[in-house]
Formats: C-alpha cells, sequence, structure tokens
C-alpha cells in the first residue's frame, strides 16, 4: 500500500494486475504509471464529468455536472433541493467520473472523496472564475447555457461543493496499452 501524498504530489502507484506488461507497439517501453500533472491536465479540460452518490437508503444516483479543478479540489455545483443535493446532505461520500469513451486511447479518471459545501464569499468568487475561465461563452455570455450562474453561487440559490480527492484511479489506454494507476493523497 502507498503512502498517501499531498494534494499536489500524491503517492503513484501503477496496478501491474490491470496494466499492460509490454506496449504492443514496436520499441516503445512497457507501461508505466501516469503522471498525477496528466491527471490534473485532462481535469482541467474536460466540460463533463459523472458524479456519484449515495441516497439515502442505499441506492446510488450518478448524473453528469459540469466542474472545475481549482487549487487541488474538484468543484460542482446542483441546486439545494436537486438528488445529488440532498444526498450529500446524508452522506459527504462520492466519486466524480470523466474520460472519453474509447477502446484504444485516452484516460478515464474516477476521483474519490468527500464532498463539502462552499459557503466562503472569497471562496466562492475563485470558483466563478474558475468555472468562467474554463466555460467560456456557456457562463458568461447572456445566451450561454449556464448564464447567471456565478450569481446564483454567490446568492447561494445554487449549491456549491468542493471534493478533495482521497484517491483517484486513472485508467489509460494508449493503441492497445493499458494502464492502471492508483494516486493516493
Amino acid at each position: 500500500m502507498p503512502t498517501p501524498g499531498s494534494a499536489q504530489h500524491p503517492a503513484t502507484e501503477l496496478d501491474s494486475r490491470y496494466s499492460s506488461a509490454l506496449n504492443p507497439r514496436p520499441g516503445a517501453a512497457g507501461a508505466v504509471a501516469t503522471e498525477w500533472a496528466e491527471a490534473q491536465r485532462r481535469m482541467e479540460d474536460a466540460e463533463i464529468f459523472w458524479v456519484s452518490t449515495v441516497r439515502p437508503d442505499g441506492r446510488l444516483h450518478v448524473t453528469p455536472v459540469i466542474a472545475a479543478w481549482h487549487d487541488g479540489n474538484l468543484y460542482f455545483s446542483t441546486g439545494p433541493g436537486e438528488q445529488k443535493a440532498k444526498n450529500l446532505a446524508h452522506d459527504r461520500h462520492c466519486a466524480l467520473t470523466t474520460g472519453n469513451n474509447s477502446l484504444t486511447e485516452g484516460l478515464d479518471l474516477v476521483i474519490e472523496g468527500t464532498a463539502g459545501a462552499v459557503t466562503d464569499p472569497a471562496l466562492i468568487e475563485e470558483v466563478i472564475a474558475a468555472y468562467e475561465t474554463k466555460y467560456g461563452a456557456h457562463i458568461t455570455a447572456p445566451d450561454g447555457t449556464f448564464h447567471g450562474l456565478g450569481d446564483g453561487f454567490r446568492t447561494g440559490n445554487v449549491a456549491v461543493f468542493a471534493v478533495a480527492p482521497d484517491t483517484a484511479y486513472g485508467f489509460g489506454r494508449d493503441g492497445g496499452a493499458f494502464t492502471h494507476t492508483r494516486w493516493t493523497f
């Protein structure tokens, strides 16, 4: 079991049970763990995440969200009366996943952690800036899909959650080679 690391430098481990022993491309090296910096870059670029929460009766709830990686946390939002907000009020454990639906290329990510409500006005402004930088006109333009989201954050009409990773997993595929990386924080 790896020794936990920090949000900037988690312990990184390649799980050889689920990784290709050899890269099938001629002259290529064997499977190596994905660097955390690459996982962060993919989170910053991903437009959609799927958040998984647990209902009070134990059933799972999975739904797509937009999210922004900022300062070691993954931030997402929801209406205070929506199912995921109700679930998180009961059990703050959750997972956010993202990736690309390809069998031969890409990196799928699973971020497991505990969601905490964000209410600090200064941090809310940082999260708004992160969302606006990432999603641009979808949030800032009057006809954008999520226009007014920042105001919803400020007024509390939209609940904002931060997930600091406890454990994250990366499932990489590169031309037939597979990697399974675990990061422990």
